[in-house]
């Protein structure tokens, strides 16, 4: 049986709520003054953390912006201003500058703090709607987030003025990633669990068949030689190498179909007649994302690793790239 539900125009709502809030942040981008270049020196110049502190959704949004500028190479964390009264103060230094965010700029559990963050000498950044309340002045600077409404009709649940927040947050660690000239491979390193990570840390050395694992045969040797080596090491080609062990070529299993479609007798060809003599290869420091991407784009399924000498000293194959998350 169907449940019929009463017609309501959500969808009306959800646009109106969205437009609010877009209106809020247009508004914002006109406050961004010299106010926003004093914090984001205060934050770049610090020796030590951002400490991130609000109350309630005040809170969830502080969260977030400690998370943010930690993973974009701001180390930053958030006190709960109830716990800080209770102990977590401690967790502050006077090397510290601290980010206080209150729509109000009156909580009551921030204002505590106010007095002991001003004996540490510790500079402090307000976020308020608010730049006359005791936060904004207590603040060495103040930013302004506020909204001139909620987009919630009763005007009583945060909503334009939380995303406000979160996105003068964002434009705070984003200008401090540009001017710290973090990388891409910074982030990566505070993300190494992540795809990412794994994609701009992952090298062809840290996953390459290496040592004994590596198929070759000498210069001159028969083909049959070479399927016996191919066979043992189960990588699907071999290396031909000459007497000082440098890389002539390879041959794999495209180029042995490719000789049996010729009608040889396999058992009395050289490999140097059938080899491929211009092998795509890789250094071992390159990221194991651009072996993919030269794999992908020559549509083969292993590179050879070579040194600076030209000598074979590793085999990186697509399995190894699949193993390793990379696909």
């Amino acid at each position: 049986m169907t449940t019929k539900y009463p017609i309501f125009d959500y969808l009306s709502i959800g646009k109106r709520t969205i437009d609010m809030e877009l209106n809020a942040i247009q508004s914002l981008a006109q406050r961004i003054d010299e106010s926003f270049q004093h914090a984001c020196d205060l934050i770049h110049c610090c020796k030590a953390r951002t400490i991130v502190t609000g109350m309630g959704k005040s809170g969830h949004i502080g969260h977030k912006i400690a998370a943010t500028l930690a993973s974009t190479g701001t180390p930053a964390f958030f006190v709960h201003p109830g716990e800080a009264s209770h102990g977590d103060l401690g967790m502050i230094t006077p090397e510290d500058v601290v980010i206080a965010i209150s729509n109000s700029g009156n909580s009551a559990e921030v204002v505590t703090l106010l007095p002991i963050l001003k004996r540490l000498q510790v500079p402090l950044i307000s976020m308020t709607g608010n730049p006359e309340s005791t936060l904004a002045k207590a603040a060495s600077v103040n930013l302004d987030v506020g909204v001139d409404c909620e987009a919630c009709p009763l005007d009583l649940a945060p909503t334009s003025s939380t995303t406000v927040t979160l996105v003068m947050g964002d434009a705070i660690a984003v200008a401090l990633l540009e001017a710290k000239g973090f990388t891409a491979e910074d982030f990566a390193f505070s993300h190494p669990g992540g795809s990412l990570g794994k994609r701009l840390l992952l090298r062809v050395s840290d996953i390459m068949h290496k040592g004994d694992q590596i198929p070759a045969v000498f210069q001159g040797a028969l083909l049959s030689e070479a399927l016996m080596e191919m066979t043992h090491k189960g990588l699907g080609m071999t290396t031909i190498i000459d007497e000082n062990k440098k890389l002539i070529g390879i041959f794999t299993d495209g180029d042995l179909r490719r000789t049996l479609d010729t009608g040889e007798h396999i058992h009395s060809l050289n490999i140097d007649d059938v080899m491929s003599t211009s092998p795509t290869t890789i250094p071992p420091n390159k990221l194991a994302a651009e072996a993919l991407s030269i794999m992908q784009n020559y549509s083969i399924t292993a590179l050879v690793v070579i040194d600076t000498n030209q000598r074979p000293t590793g085999i990186i194959h697509m399995h190894d790239l699949l193993r390793a998350g990379m696909l």
